[in-house]
C-alpha cells in the first residue's frame, strides 16, 4: 500500500465519522488536511475499541493493549500493512509529533476502561474539577497540541493556549452528553461542583431517566458552561498565533464548538430533553465563511 493510498483511507474514516472536525479540516492545505485525518483516524480506533459495549471492559482492555503494541512495532520498523498506521507514521515524520503525545491521547482513551469502583452499581466519577482538567488535557487538550503541530506556530505560547482550547472543547462535549453519559455509567461532572449545588450522583441519574430539572440544577450546569467559556478565551488568543494557512481551520473549529456551547445556554442548560447540536446548514455556513478567510490569507501571503 501507498502512503497515497493510506492517507485515502483515513480521508474516508474522518470524512464518515469526524463530523465537527471534518468542517474544519475541509479549508486545510491538502498536505495539511492529510495529516489530521491520519490523526484522526488513529483516535477514531483508539474510541471505537474504548467504547465498544458488546465486550466486557476485560477484553476492551486486552484488545487495546494488543493494538497499542502493534502500533509500537509499526513505529519502531517504519512498516505496516494498516493504512492508519503508515499514514500516521509519514505525519508524525512531516510534523514532528512525538510518540508520547498519541501515547497521551490513548491513555486519555483508556481512563474510560478503569472505573474508579469495580462495582456495576456505581458510576465513574472525577471528586474535583482537577481531576476533570487531567482527564480533559488527556483526551482533548493533547489532541490540541497534535493539531496545532500540524497547523504551525513558531511562539511557544501557543501550547498552552491549545491545552486551554482543548479543555473547552471537552467541557461543551460533557456538557452536551450528560444524559448518555449517565446512561452508560459515567458521570464527568465533578463531585465538587454537584456538591456546591445540592445535586447528588443520583438525581443526575434520575435527570438522565427524565425527571424535571430543578432550578440549582441548572445553575450547576451553567457553572460548567462558565468554566468552558472561560477557556474559549485562549482559543481567540491562539488563532493568530497558528500559521495563516491554518487560521480558517481553528476558526471553523472553535465557531462550531462554541455555537454548540451557546445552544446549550440558550436551552438553559436542559441538556435532558433532547440531544443538544449545531444543525448541518449552520455548520455549512461557518464552512463556506472560513473557505473565505482561507482565501483571504492565502492573497495576503
Amino acid at each position: 500500500m501507498t502512503i497515497a493510498e493510506a492517507y485515502a483511507v483515513c480521508r474516508a474514516i474522518a470524512q464518515r465519522e469526524a463530523k465537527n472536525f471534518y468542517y474544519s479540516f475541509r479549508v486545510l492545505p491538502e498536505h495539511k488536511r492529510n495529516a489530521m485525518c491520519a490523526v484522526y483516524a488513529f483516535m477514531r480506533r483508539a474510541d471505537d475499541i474504548s467504547d465498544d459495549e458488546s465486550v466486557s471492559i476485560a477484553v476492551r482492555r486486552e484488545v487495546m493493549s494488543e493494538w497499542l503494541e502493534t502500533w509500537r512495532a509499526a513505529r519502531l520498523s517504519g512498516v505496516s500493512d494498516d493504512p492508519v498506521f503508515l499514514a500516521l507514521n509519514d505525519t508524525q515524520k512531516r510534523f514532528a509529533i512525538r510518540d508520547a503525545l498519541l501515547e497521551d491521547l490513548v491513555r486519555g482513551t483508556t481512563m474510560d476502561l478503569d472505573p474508579r469502583s469495580q462495582s456495576a452499581d456505581e458510576l465513574q466519577t472525577f471528586a474535583t474539577f482537577d481531576e476533570l482538567y487531567r482527564y480533559c488535557y488527556l483526551v482533548a487538550s493533547v489532541v490540541g497540541l497534535v493539531c496545532i503541530r500540524i497547523f504551525g506556530y513558531t511562539d511557544p505560547r501557543a501550547e498552552k493556549l491549545a491545552e486551554e482550547t482543548g479543555v473547552a472543547f471537552q467541557l461543551t462535549n460533557i456538557l452536551r452528553d450528560v444524559k448518555e453519559d449517565a446512561e452508560r455509567g459515567r458521570i464527568y461532572l465533578p463531585l465538587d461542583l454537584l456538591h456546591e449545588f445540592g445535586v447528588s450522583v443520583e438525581r443526575v441519574k434520575m435527570l438522565a431517566s427524565g425527571a424535571v430539572m430543578e432550578t440549582n440544577e441548572r445553575a450547576m450546569l451553567r457553572a460548567l458552561g462558565t468554566r468552558a467559556e472561560e477557556y474559549y478565551s485562549s482559543a481567540t488568543r491562539l488563532l493568530p498565533l497558528i500559521d495563516a494557512d491554518s487560521r480558517a481551520a481553528l476558526w471553523v473549529l472553535v465557531t462550531i464548538y462554541h455555537g454548540l456551547l451557546l445552544r446549550i445556554s440558550k436551552a438553559d442548560n436542559d441538556v435532558f430533553t433532547e440531544r443538544i447540536s449545531v444543525s448541518t446548514p449552520k455548520k455549512l455556513t461557518i464552512l463556506a465563511q472560513g473557505a473565505v478567510m482561507t482565501l483571504r490569507n492565502r492573497m495576503a501571503s
